[in-house]
């Protein structure tokens, strides 16, 4: 699984470290960028900011995406990867704790390719990542 890493956008610590403990846990050794807020995570897949520099054409395989962030929500970065025509395609799953219809309504009307709500148990949501991982970096096929 060389070069299938994944882009986690999240500003809570905490959610942080659960997702990666979770990752580990079920075996997913993948790298794991954090960006901690929206304007992070385009400035890594867009090179800019902090990422001049960087090899753009090395995408994550799939973005794990918070809605609820400063600077710029996830709703926001969701509509500026698909507006641009080399990230357009690139696999990103909401993982939120927001339960509103319209979040979730408005995140597929922006091209989100999936929309989970994060679990409140920790056993819970090891499964949801485990079940993420498996889909997104092994069976998936990326354009």
């Amino acid at each position: 699984m060389k070069n299938k890493h994944i882009l986690l956008v999240e500003d809570n610590p905490d959610d942080v470290k659960l997702t990666l403990r979770a990752l580990k846990k079920n075996n997913i050794l993948n790298e794991v960028v954090v960006s901690q807020d929206g304007v992070e995570a385009l400035d890594y897949l867009f090179g800019t900011g902090k990422f001049e520099g960087r090899d753009t054409k090395v995408l994550p395989q799939v973005v794990l995406l918070d809605l609820k962030m400063p600077k710029m929500d996830g709703l926001e970065v969701l509509h500026r990867i698909r507006a641009n025509e080399r990230t357009k395609l690139l696999p990103v799953v909401v993982l939120t704790t927001s339960s509103e219809d319209k979040d979730r309504i408005e995140s597929y009307k922006l091209g989100a390719n999936s929309y989970i709500r994060k679990p409140v148990d920790f056993n819970q949501f090891a499964e949801a990542v485990q079940q993420l991982g498996l889909y997104w970096l092994v069976l998936n096929e990326a354009p």
